[in-house]
């Protein structure tokens, strides 16, 4: 999981414009991970993009990843 949580991390970190307030709250059970993203409130829009695209974008990359662990992963931007 902690694989997963630093993946995150580093995607939205190179989204903002205050990296230093990007945290990843994770919560594990036997076949899901649960990732919560919070950022700035500035940042939210940059992270969501127009749409949703970039969000979307971003639990692409987060399910390929999560398939070398065997499980399945959810990415919420916490409000």
């Amino acid at each position: 999981m902690r694989q997963l949580e630093d993946l995150l991390l580093f995607l939205a970190r190179s989204l903002v414009d205050e990296p230093e307030k990007v945290e990843v709250e994770g919560r594990e059970t036997d076949s899901r991970v649960d990732l919560t993203l919070h950022v700035a409130p500035d940042d939210v829009g940059k992270v969501i993009g127009r749409g949703g695209r970039i969000v979307k974008a971003i639990r692409t990359v987060m399910k390929a990843a999560s398939v070398k662990a065997n499980k399945r992963v959810n990415v919420e931007v916490a409000d």
